[in-house]
């Protein structure tokens, strides 16, 4: 039984509406087509993971409402053990509202809902059943203030946890400091560093200046050009497959979930992000969230 992998992080359920361009503010377009996915960082990422084979526990917080009901019940299609998925009673389900253009653009509008309220209370029972040799993977969908306390439990205990830096925004430095390994894209990367990062070197740059501010290791994912892991022992870039992407919704989601598999499994950084890039690429030639991501067979 490989270690497992406790994703602590946000559940939303993407409505989508595809048309030939974004309205105007006061302007209604007619003749989109509509369509319905089970979205949220967190629920991506542990939906990825459990598809490639990993033992995913999720912490989450649903509404008590249909699209909570549904969320539960996609998680628990895919193996994910939900016992630690907290209904609240007074706020909604995550829910997020996207208009994709026919250049394949998009405007999203998030109600957070109920992973506002994912606090430290919620996540206190599954802390106490994690060991040294287990994964925590967080996102910055739900409160800082628990992803603080995750991390600092994490830290104490000898806990390798996972840090997906989505969406952007400014971190303490008390967090980077606590982490095993962040994942930031080039947009992230360039938030938390001051550096623009727009091709290798710019990357190679901020990864060395997240180091310097106490992060033990460093993936940034540079889309089509692959990722490049930074530890210690240096920086080497690791490829992506060449595909023809379709919809690159959720794709960071999915390389994240199959990096903590990877890890899990004893994978080292540099395997583990080829292992990630491979799982990507295949999501980006599909539409959807967690309908994208893939099986173990296929990467």
């Amino acid at each position: 039984m490989h270690p497992k992998i406790c994703v602590i992080g946000s559940s939303n359920t993407d409505m989508v509406i595809f048309t030939p361009r974004i309205p105007m503010p006061g302007e209604t377009i007619l003749g989109g087509t509509f369509f319905m996915n089970p979205g949220g960082k967190g629920a991506n990422q542990a939906v990825a993971a459990a598809r490639l084979g990993g033992q995913v526990t999720l912490v989450a917080r649903v509404g008590q409402d249909v699209f909570g009901e549904q969320a539960l019940a996609g998680f628990q299609k895919d193996g994910i053990d939900t016992q630690f998925i907290s209904t609240d009673a007074e706020h909604p389900s995550g829910v997020a509202l996207i208009n994709v253009d026919a250049q394949g653009e998009n405007s999203i509008t998030v109600a957070a809902g109920a992973n506002e309220h994912l606090l430290p209370a919620q996540v206190e029972p599954v802390l106490a059943q994690l060991s040294p040799a287990d994964l925590v993977l967080m996102q910055l969908e739900t409160p800082l203030d628990t992803i603080l306390y995750v991390a600092a439990h994490c830290a104490q205990e000898g806990i390798r946890c996972v840090l997906n830096p989505a969406p952007a925004q400014n971190l303490p430095a008390e967090l980077l400091g606590q982490l095993y390994l962040l994942t930031p894209n080039e947009t992230e990367a360039s938030l938390l560093t001051g550096i623009p990062v727009t091709d290798l070197d710019s990357a190679k740059k901020a990864a060395q200046n997240l180091q310097k501010q106490g992060v033990k290791n460093v993936i940034i994912t540079l889309g089509a050009k692959g990722a490049l892991v930074a530890n210690e022992h240096g920086e080497q870039l690791v490829p992506t497959p060449k595909v023809e992407p379709v919809d690159s919704t959720a794709a960071g989601d999915c390389f994240n979930g199959a990096l903590c598999v990877a890890l899990s499994e004893g994978m080292d950084l540099a395997a583990a992000a080829t292992f990630a890039c491979k799982a990507a690429s295949i999501s980006v030639t599909r539409l959807g969230a967690q309908a994208s991501m893939p099986r173990r067979e296929e990467v």
